[in-house]
């Protein structure tokens, strides 16, 4: 018997009385109990009970230990049930961390409701384009979009992040309107990524994939800088329709080769696999999905 469970022994012996009593409470033999305060004895170098036929009472010393005892596993018992909480109601702090854009667009207002529902909750959201270990960096929930790689975090897709070639109305006036992929080599690319090396967009066409090399006006690793840019007429990009949605909405930006989508990707929520998910992540997570869901509000152009 380890010495909590020793301890726990030696505390039903003092308040019944009696090894039997406590052996009964505990569901264990006598012998074991009996063993156990033994042991406690053994290890303190004192006697802690004074035992006759009818009953066992604790010595002076024993009585100390006693109640040091109880106070200790109330302590035990109390952070065990305060940590059990933690399981079932949404409190602490919950640490989330996402793309900028993304973040700032539409993980911002969720944020909002999801305080609004859940007063008690601290959220720290951190929004970067860096990618990092949410492991190492104590980040409860991480947003990422694109395909995801092999990897010991649990993902939950919360959205499609569906991608469109787009241009404003003004550049495809000027430099024409792109009728098949092969077009596109003669137009300004608006490119998602770096300046190094060959540029290529991957469109589908049928059932099959294309790739289609591109002319690079500009590039860059921000998707708004990109935005802006086809905003203003200087070519044409590739992104994805929570950045352009409401520009083709408002008719800002025009839908390029629409019979020839690009290869879309996934919004998902990684999180640490844990048997025991605390709440905060799990509600926050079921939230996300139930909000954005399979039809987005981006895609409602």
């Amino acid at each position: 018997m380890d010495r909590l469970e020793a301890m726990r022994a030696y505390a039903r012996v003092v308040a019944s009385g009696s090894y039997a009593d406590a052996a009964r409470q505990l569901g264990l033999t006598r012998s074991a109990v009996s063993k156990a305060v033994t042991e406690l004895e053994r290890h303190l170098a004192v006697r802690l009970l004074d035992r006759t036929t009818r009953r066992v009472t604790p010595t002076e010393a024993g009585r100390a230990y006693h109640e040091r005892v109880v106070a200790i596993l109330a302590d035990i018992e109390e952070t065990e049930s305060a940590v059990s909480r933690l399981h079932d109601e949404p409190k602490g702090l919950l640490r989330v961390n996402a793309p900028m854009s993304f973040g700032m667009l539409y993980l911002s207002p969720a944020i909002a409701e999801f305080m609004t529902a859940y007063p008690d909750l601290r959220i720290e959201a951190i929004m970067n384009d860096r990618f990092i270990d949410p492991l190492e960096e104590g980040v409860d929930v991480t947003i990422r979009i694109g395909v995801l790689q092999d990897s010991s975090l649990i993902a939950r897709k919360l959205a499609p992040a569906r991608r469109v070639l787009v241009a404003s109305p003004d550049y495809l006036e000027r430099h024409g309107i792109p009728r098949t992929p092969q077009d596109l080599v003669d137009h300004r690319a608006l490119y998602f990524g770096h300046a190094s090396g060959p540029q290529r967009w991957q469109l589908k066409a049928g059932g099959e994939i294309v790739s289609v090399p591109v002319t690079t006006a500009l590039s860059s690793n921000n998707g708004d800088v990109l935005r802006a840019a086809a905003v203003h007429g200087n070519g044409i990009t590739l992104l994805p329709t929570f950045l352009v949605g409401p520009d083709i909405a408002a008719g800002r930006l025009a839908v390029v080769l629409p019979d020839h989508p690009p290869v879309g990707l996934g919004i998902f929520a990684l999180y640490a696999p844990n048997r025991f998910l605390a709440a905060k992540t799990r509600l926050f997570v079921d939230f996300l999905a139930a909000r954005f869901g399979d039809r987005p509000e981006w895609d409602r152009f």
